[in-house]
């Protein structure tokens, strides 16, 4: 791994915006170069200390879930090296943790797909008995397997504003009923193809989002990040069982370990209020995140 980075500085290149981890530079008028950062956000506040080599470990998750699932929707990849777009001094910024990509015109929604209850759905279930609209069976408990998946869309929210269930009715209002029904369908699809690889690694992908764009053709695209532990929730499937019976939270490899430090810590004897600035990252935490994220890299085999 290479020393960490908190934030990248190019030169050879215009910066189009910097989110929770990526910064992404424009590639003339139709590419865009998308360097993964070795920042963490929880609770949509970016961290201040960097996760030593979540960047690199990221990118190449999602290189293998992009090659893994390109039969069921085409992604954003150009196939082409992303060292090859900068100056040469940039290149230790770049490598390992890029990727050179298609400019397409995203899709305004984040489409989420659940297999199991957990987070803001395990906490809007206990209100209503359903989660963005879709009504589930009684007496299901934290961390419930569902019957079937379900899509569950959210808004996507600014840097340090926080994403936003919604139904599927208010996502189709917002982008047209076909372009809704297509994201909701090819992104159940590779949830199920997804997970179900998954288990036989030994992970229970419990949650995902989906990002999607559409290319010059009007063509959906698969882009951002793909079932990275950022964007999913990874369960190791020792210890699921003994969770549940007790009603806590499974074991996880993903940044679960910083959100159950954060909803402890206390800042003047109060809890903090998930708006920046985020509290200092202790040494453990930071060491005890990134081994996680290595340790669901080298299980999944994305090599």
């Amino acid at each position: 791994m290479t020393a960490s980075l908190l934030q990248s500085s190019l030169h050879s290149l215009p910066l189009l915006a910097r989110g929770k981890v990526r910064d992404n530079y424009a590639v003339g008028t139709d590419r865009i170069l998308m360097i993964a950062s070795d920042r963490l956000s929880a609770f949509d506040v970016v961290m201040g200390e960097p996760i030593p080599g979540k960047g690199e470990l990221l990118t190449q998750m999602a290189l293998f879930w992009f090659e893994r699932l390109k039969d069921v929707v085409p992604n954003h990849l150009t196939g082409e090296a992303p060292e090859s777009v900068v100056a040469p001094d940039e290149v230790a910024q770049v490598r390992g943790r890029s990727m050179l990509v298609k400019r397409l015109k995203p899709v305004p929604v984040e489409a989420v797909v659940r297999g199991y209850l957990a987070g803001s759905g395990w906490q809007e279930y206990q209100q209503s008995q359903s989660v963005c609209g879709v009504a589930l069976p009684a007496g299901l408990h934290n961390a419930a397997k569902l019957p079937e998946p379900i899509f569950t869309p959210a808004t996507k929210a600014e840097m340090g504003e926080h994403d936003e269930n919604i139904s599927f009715e208010q996502m189709a209002d917002q982008i047209g009923r076909p372009l809704a029904e297509q994201v909701r369908s090819v992104a159940i699809r590779l949830y199920k193809e997804a997970a179900a690889f998954a288990l036989t690694k030994g992970i229970i992908i419990a949650d995902t989002k989906f990002e999607f764009g559409l290319d010059a053709d009007g063509t959906l695209t698969l882009m951002d990040e793909v079932l990275t532990p950022d964007s999913s929730r990874y369960w190791p499937v020792e210890g699921y069982a003994d969770a549940v019976k007790t009603g806590a939270n499974p074991p996880s490899y993903d940044k679960q370990f910083v959100r159950d430090w954060l909803e402890q810590v206390r800042i003047d004897g109060q809890p903090w209020p998930k708006t920046a600035p985020a509290p200092a990252l202790p040494p453990e935490v930071v060491q005890r995140t990134a081994a996680k994220y290595h340790e669901a890299f080298e299980r999944l085999g994305a090599r």
